[in-house]
């Protein structure tokens, strides 16, 4: 049977995969596995991320109901507009993907608390995806104007999220595990609780890894830079000289995994892309739909993903293989868009996957889709992402909106605006990447 409300079936597929990645469903749980005994004495939480404010909320809960004896105290730092009240521990806002004056600030006092620490004190982090930029602390010898500049020319080049890290961690005085490093030092036990924003889970990437051990180097960030074509004017010169000579041995590298640190130091993963896809799978098996996980590690341009994951509906819609309609086709991961020079666009990478996708399958009138990143932001505007069935097509057709035109000049939040398709939650307070369903329905 076809699905009566397409628009309805997708959004609902969408709150599934974000209910499995709120903190106070999961980060409960993993405090009740870390510390089966109860934690008393001096216990200092920092983190930061997209969800670090409603971590540190469930937290606190929790220590209300199960830790009377410890003594909390703490900040995170959350991009605006994702703050949540807290009763002991600070949120600071700051901005996210570009840093600012608000988020060094709070990565100053983040390194300032760190060095209270003494033996036997308990810290936790609470890391969530968007951490790189909300705590950006520039190493010696280089300035937050260096860090914007440098994140800008990331941003437009196209790099994948993972090497844009691997620059950033080279760049900063407490990413790629050095915070861990300053806490073990005095002799603090570390457990960071993470959410995990990027593909394959990797700990090391999440925020670049702030308590986690860093496998990249100096010469790894500057082979980025030179592969994304950076070394001609976009990079300031303080930034290539720091990298150069880091690569050089002149500078510390992030600590690795044989550091005697992380001895005392412990990573626990909470939700992840794959989790929030298997309860969007759930949903869509309850109401008849089969659904089908291509992975939660698809990388790419947005387009050409949107071509790939068209090819597949497209063999499903004529020939019924390999699945009988209807079928859901399910995906994460973090695309990239490269915006070529003089090109300002409008929107992110999930508007324009499925602005691609939309202008790549006319020929397929009962594929509906939608695409949002679970941050609730996607790229350059206000919206999660966007969505469309046939009533979509038929309205652009009406208002005579080319959704090539609005693809050339990557503007694919004012084609999803223009046809009243954005998705809008607002700050959704947790962040496992981007989600992705392609309905391929049956016609009776």
């Amino acid at each position: 049977m076809p699905i009566k409300n397409t628009q309805d079936f997708l959004k609902q597929a969408f709150q599934k995969a974000l209910g499995a990645a709120k903190p106070s469903e999961i980060l409960p749980a993993s405090l009740d596995h870390v510390f089966k005994n109860k934690l008393s004495g001096r216990c200092l939480v920092l983190g930061a991320g997209k969800a670090a404010a409603s971590m540190a909320a469930t937290l606190e809960a929790y220590a209300n109901k199960f830790w009377p004896d410890v003594q909390l105290e703490g900040m995170v730092v959350t991009r605006y507009g994702h703050a949540t009240p807290t009763q002991y521990v600070k949120v600071v806002e700051a901005s996210h993907p570009v840093p600012d004056v608000a988020g060094l600030e709070a990565a100053q006092k983040t390194l300032e608390l760190i060095k209270t620490l003494e033996p036997n004190d308990q810290l936790i982090v609470l890391i969530s995806g968007g951490g790189s930029s909300l705590l950006t602390l520039p190493a010696v010898g280089l300035s937050m104007d260096d860090l914007q500049v440098t994140t800008r020319a990331l941003l437009r080049s196209g790099a994948p999220i993972a090497q844009m890290n691997v620059v950033r961690k080279h760049l900063s005085a407490i990413l790629g595990g050095q915070m861990a490093r300053e806490a073990a030092m005095r002799g603090a036990k570390v457990d960071a609780f993470l959410i995990s924003d990027v593909t394959g889970d990797d700990i090391s990437s999440i925020a670049s890894g702030p308590c986690a051990p860093d496998h990249s180097s100096f010469s790894d960030a500057l082979q980025i830079l030179k592969e994304h074509d950076l070394l001609n004017g976009q990079i300031p010169l303080s930034v290539m000289e720091y990298l150069k000579s880091g690569s050089q041995g002149n500078h510390p590298e992030t600590p690795k995994a044989d550091d005697p640190i992380f001895r005392q130091v412990h990573n626990h993963l909470l939700g992840s892309a794959h989790a929030s896809l298997e309860a969007a799978a759930d949903y869509c098996r309850s109401v008849g739909v089969t659904p089908f996980i291509l992975g939660d590690t698809v990388t790419g341009e947005a387009k050409d993903v949107a071509f790939m994951q068209a090819s597949i509906a497209r063999e499903i819609y004529f020939y019924n293989t390999p699945f009988k309609k209807p079928v859901a086709l399910l995906s994460g991961g973090e695309c990239t868009v490269t915006i070529p020079p003089n090109v300002k666009g409008r929107g992110g990478r999930c508007t324009e996957f499925l602005l691609a996708l939309l202008n790549a399958t006319e020929d397929l009138p009962l594929l509906s889709a939608l695409a949002a990143d679970t941050d609730g932001i996607d790229g350059s505007e206000d919206n999660a992402g966007g969505w469309f069935d046939s009533s979509v097509r038929k309205l652009a057709e009406s208002k005579k909106i080319a959704a090539k035109k609005y693809l050339a000049e990557h503007d694919a939040y004012g084609f999803f605006k223009e046809t009243d398709a954005l998705v809008e939650t607002g700050p959704t307070l947790t962040n496992v990447n981007d989600f992705r369903i392609l309905l391929i329905d049956s016609e009776s």
